[in-house]
């Protein structure tokens, strides 16, 4: 027998352009007329198939962008899903399999843009892209620089300004404006070519993540290490912003016994309360998102639209558990961060032994 394991998607955080609850259609939802979704709410729903059968498979990975417009709806074979396209000034790719049908929502975009498109079958009618003011949009990228040989990339994560490259030995390599610690070098200076994460030679790396001004990778040992900006806390290390942000009184005697993080120019060991094993990580502009093995899913950083999942707008330097996926008895096997937002793929508890 065939067992259907049912994937669902949740969303919360920045929604001015309704990457989480179209305006359009969900009018009936009171969530679709903010721009906060402090609340995780269910963007999506996706059917796989446990026996491994070839069934619609739809992935969306995302760079950087200052500004979110149109919105392109997939129907796949059984399911209708929104799907938010971010156009970008670095780049974009799309991967789209078995999509049987397509559309394209106009909307007006003031904005220089690019958007890279990959397909890996074929769609009928051929994919229109819409015009923009202003810009354009292209299927070529204007230029192509390969890497060297000798990395062996496995993955690659990109910052609006830095990259992260992950080689197949699980050494870490980044390059990019240095300014804010982001490189993990030590230092606040700049790369242009991948340069090697020193501290860490020798702990094999197994994924690594970009955000705005800050990196996190994890060990094969599961273990999760950061750097980079910490100004709104999304190193997870203390943030006297955040502290000021939270009413604490920090003068004096008092702001001796504790040590502030501003930038943190290579990479620190962050261990959550309780301990646990990471095994994902994603990263948005200014906040922090990661996967235990267990399936609970911690954020902290900047969370001033609700994109840490706590049910409020306030920010935190501390890794805290999002309750709302453990008190529906969810696990979290996916998430990944937006600039301002954050998106999560959830199972039941018990269905969470089937995927990976």
């Amino acid at each position: 027998l065939v067992k259907a394991l049912s994937m669902r998607w949740f969303g919360f955080g920045f929604n001015e352009f309704g990457q989480i609850v179209g305006r359009e259609q969900d009018r009936r939802s009171d969530d679709a007329n903010e721009v906060k979704v402090v609340r995780p709410t269910e963007v999506a729903r996706v059917n796989k198939c446990s026996c491994k059968v070839p069934r619609e498979i739809l992935q969306v990975r995302t760079s950087w962008s200052a500004r979110l417009s149109d919105c392109k709806i997939l129907h796949s074979l059984h399911h209708q899903l929104p799907l938010p396209i971010q156009f970008l000034t670095h780049s974009s790719k799309l991967k789209v399999k078995r999509a049987k049908q397509h559309s394209i929502k106009r909307q007006p975009i003031v904005a220089y843009l690019y958007l890279k498109l990959y397909i890996n079958f074929f769609l009928d009618p051929p994919l229109k892209l819409p015009l923009v003011s202003k810009g354009y949009i292209a299927l070529k990228p204007p230029f192509y620089r390969p890497l060297s040989p000798h990395l062996k990339a496995k993955s690659l994560a990109l910052g609006p300004v830095h990259a992260i490259l992950l080689c197949t030995t699980g050494a870490v390599y980044t390059w990019g404006l240095g300014s804010h610690g982001q490189l993990g070098h030590g230092s606040l200076t700049s790369e242009e070519e991948p340069r090697t994460v020193e501290a860490l030679w020798g702990v094999p790396m197994k994924a690594v993540a970009a955000g705005g001004w800050h990196c996190c990778c994890i060990s094969e040992t599961a273990d999760l290490y950061v750097w980079g900006w910490n100004e709104s806390g999304q190193l997870g290390l203390p943030s006297r912003g955040v502290r000021k942000a939270q009413g604490q009184n920090i003068c004096g005697k008092e702001e001796d016994k504790e040590i502030f993080i501003s930038i943190q120019a290579f990479p620190a060991l962050l261990d959550l309360n309780p301990p646990c094993e990471i095994k994902a990580v994603s990263c948005g502009s200014r906040h922090t998102a990661a996967i235990t093995t267990e399936g609970n899913l911690y954020t902290w950083g900047w969370g001033q639209y609700g994109q840490l999942g706590h049910q409020n707008v306030l920010s935190s330097d501390e890794p805290q558990c999002v309750e709302f996926f453990k008190e529906h008895q969810l696990c979290v096997s996916d998430v990944v961060c937006g600039v301002w937002n954050t998106f999560a793929a959830v199972v039941k508890q018990e269905e969470s032994e089937n995927y990976p």
